[in-house]
């Protein structure tokens, strides 16, 4: 699998996407999180809406299915990674990096400002990772209405059982930044 790239994903691809991540899930269990490995990966009509409104990307090889995917929703004015995902048989391979750069890409495209997250603040491939990636942890006051809905939800939904962090990436040179809003300029 040498030739991998990222594309927007198509209809073909989504049945194979809950397979990836169903694997990559798989090392939740040993960190004692078998509840959030079993969770069921999201319906092909749900991602399909995410393929339809071109928030969705893939990474494959030619004629191969996707090893990789990721899932943008616009949040408080931010494009929200909702889902990245790579199958563990191509971890540490900077794919999840490159569909991140993909999600960069796709909001300076639209003259948005941030990357938004949610994930897991202990886990070493999560809030770690990410920091490194140039996220930085939120507080609750921080967040704007429609990311405290999805970290509302995500404690309904039982996942708050392990500790959990709302995570922001500036694309941006701030000039002024009021805990909710940036005022700020393109950097150069």
């Amino acid at each position: 699998m040498s030739d991998l790239a990222i594309r927007l994903a198509e209809t073909t691809d989504l049945p194979h996407l809950a397979g990836v991540e169903r694997a990559a899930g798989q090392a939740l269990r040993g960190l004692d999180m078998d509840a959030v490995a079993d969770d069921e990966p999201l319906a092909v009509d749900r991602l399909h809406a995410y393929q339809q409104a071109g928030r969705a990307w893939v990474t494959c090889a030619d004629g191969q299915p996707p090893v990789a995917y990721l899932l943008l929703d616009v949040v408080d004015g931010d494009v929200h990674i909702e889902q990245v995902s790579v199958h563990p048989d191509c971890a540490r391979r900077g794919l999840g990096r490159r569909l991140i750069d993909e999600a960069e890409a796709w909001s300076r495209r639209r003259a948005l400002h941030a990357l938004t997250l949610t994930t897991f603040s202990e886990v070493p491939w999560n809030a770690p990772y990410y920091r490194r990636l140039g996220f930085v942890d939120l507080e609750d006051a921080e967040l704007g209405p429609g990311l405290a809905a999805v970290r509302r939800h995500e404690a309904e939904t039982g996942l708050d059982a392990w500790p959990r962090v709302a995570m922001r990436r500036l694309l941006v040179h701030v000039e002024r930044w009021d805990g909710r809003r940036v005022e700020a300029k393109q950097p150069g």
